[in-house]
């Protein structure tokens, strides 16, 4: 069985250079690897690569796999309910994304985002479907006001709300001029994140 320790390697490395950029060989070194064993369970670089990718899916369908069963458990019987799950949903990823062991998750999947190949795929069916597919049911229930469109735009600003606490890090501690975002500033952070979307939730349908 390959040690998670080669894949969270190798994504530091894709996230950081890219996947042109990255080593092979550099990857094997850092994790104390053999090449031999890249080649083999691999087959190369561009299975690495993929294999980071479904890494980082798991990862993230982990992270989120129990706040997705309450939602599930729980359902959505009434409005005030469905909102609540849409909040709670939106805090536990923004509580991932201000992991600091999620930083080089970030790395790699932004620069998929930018130019997105079969690794984006899979960690988007692998993780991001799900949770996106439950935020743009919740929101349709919530926002009975809004065409079918207007619901999954407003379930991906509201995604890109969470995105900036990650890949915005450095122009979020730029604004509040710190060098790190500590703990209550990362609690103040998900109280706004919670508080914006319950403005744009509790809108009445007319």
């Amino acid at each position: 069985m390959i040690s998670s320790v080669l894949l969270d390697t190798a994504i530091e490395h894709f996230g950081r250079h890219g996947y042109e950029g990255a080593s092979t060989r550099a990857i094997a070194n850092a994790s104390r690897t053999a090449m031999s064993s890249i080649t083999y369970h691999f087959g190369g670089k561009k299975g690495l690569y993929l294999a980071a990718a479904d890494h980082i899916a798991a990862g993230i369908a982990e992270r989120q796999a129990a706040v997705l069963q309450r939602v599930r458990e729980a359902g959505a019987a009434t409005r005030e309910q469905a909102i609540e799950e849409v909040l709670m949903l939106l805090e536990s990823l923004g509580r991932m994304m201000l992991a600091q062991d999620t930083e080089h998750w970030a790395r790699f999947i932004i620069r998929e985002q930018q130019f997105p190949t079969e690794a984006f795929h899979r960690i988007f069916s692998g993780a991001m479907q799900p949770i996106a597919e439950t935020l743009i049911g919740l929101i349709g229930q919530i926002r009975t006001d809004l065409d079918s469109r207007e619901v999954r735009a407003t379930a991906a600003l509201m995604v890109g709300q969470v995105l900036i606490l990650r890949a915005g890090h450095a122009a979020v501690c730029r604004v509040f001029e710190v060098l790190e975002i500590d703990r209550d500033l990362a609690d103040l952070l998900i109280r706004r994140l919670r508080a914006n979307a319950r403005c744009i939730l509790s809108e009445k349908p007319e």
